[in-house]
């Protein structure tokens, strides 16, 4: 009887396995949900929907986006996390919410436990900017200088509470050994606008959306927060090249699926997006939005968010920044 019930138990489990890799090769015989956990027009929307739509003439069955925003992202990113793992339902994730746990009591997610990085799709810096006519310093030591004799008097505004934007001033307060007045907005827009019209006189923006700005003198970029120049941005220097170190604050985006995602279904995936990304025009619209793409494999890229996960929750558990 013993043996009778090992045989039948591991001929269900042969079954099951083998049903498993056929549903994965026959993936995907219908449309396939891309969740973009914010409003549409954002970041993740630029770079998600040229990508899905050539993934879409890959693989022959639409990509269809869908923005499920609410709650700094941690919304839809739940229920992308709850969905079925059997890859007709994913994640555009980026930088932020990596740490919303922690921000956020109720997120609903853990992000290593639940997702399974597919590819990387955008990597784009911040960088930190005044309004010189609020603000007139040259560089990002005067700066800090103006800061240090005047502790608070320099208010910098954020998208928003929680945000990275949020938690690099907490950072760059610690790094630079300054203090300043935060100002949280309800995203990017409204604080570029404000800063623009000289209502705050400093904010860390965006490096794609400053060149013109920068160029007309309306803005001034006092140091790019990578390790590298940018090319839509030539002079000016990273924050290292500035006298500060260790001080990295770019916003990333990627794909993501349900952790227990077949392996034969996120290789497909990966291939398709990669593909999508070496397409030419795909090429040319990512050099005009400053942003790159540094991670070839999956292995490269889950690395990537492991230490992203490490680096981003240190930071959130510093600024001690909690949201209901």
């Amino acid at each position: 009887m013993v043996e009778l019930f090992r045989r039948t138990t591991l001929a269900g489990l042969l079954a099951t396995g083998a049903t498993g890799a056929v549903r994965a090769a026959e993936w995907p015989d219908r449309s396939v949900t891309w969740i973009v956990p914010y409003p549409a027009g954002g970041g993740s929307d630029t770079f998600a929907r040229p990508i899905a739509a050539r993934v879409t003439d890959q693989l022959g069955q639409p990509m269809v986006i869908e923005n499920k925003s609410g709650a700094g992202g941690t919304l839809g990113t739940a229920v992308a996390a709850r969905a079925p793992a059997d890859g007709y339902t994913l994640l555009v994730g980026d930088t932020g919410l990596v740490y919303a746990p922690l921000v956020y009591a109720k997120a609903g997610f853990d992000f290593g436990r639940d997702f399974a990085p597919v590819s990387a799709l955008a990597r784009v810096p911040y960088a930190l900017v005044i309004n010189p006519a609020r603000l007139d310093v040259a560089t990002l030591a005067d700066f800090i200088a103006a800061a240090k004799k005047k502790p608070g008097s320099i208010d910098i505004g954020s998208a928003g509470l929680g945000t990275v934007t949020h938690l690099a001033i907490g950072l760059f307060e610690a790094r630079a050994g300054v203090q300043l007045t935060h100002v949280p907005y309800r995203g990017g827009g409204p604080m570029l606008q404000d800063l623009l019209a000289g209502q705050i006189a400093a904010a860390f923006v965006l490096a794609s959306a400053l060149p013109g700005y920068v160029k007309s003198g309306k803005l001034r970029a006092l140091a790019i927060a990578n390790r590298r120049r940018e090319p839509i941005l030539p002079d000016v220097p990273t924050t290292q090249e500035a006298g500060l170190t260790d001080f990295r604050i770019t916003i990333w985006f990627g794909l993501f699926a349900p952790r227990r995602t077949p392996e034969p279904i996120l290789d497909r995936l990966h291939g398709a997006v990669q593909a999508a990304l070496d397409d030419e025009e795909v090429k040319h619209l990512w050099k005009e939005q400053g942003a790159r793409v540094e991670l070839e494999s999956r292995a490269d890229f889950g690395r990537f968010i492991d230490r992203e996960i490490v680096r981003w929750n240190r930071i959130a558990k510093d600024a001690n920044i909690k949201m209901e």
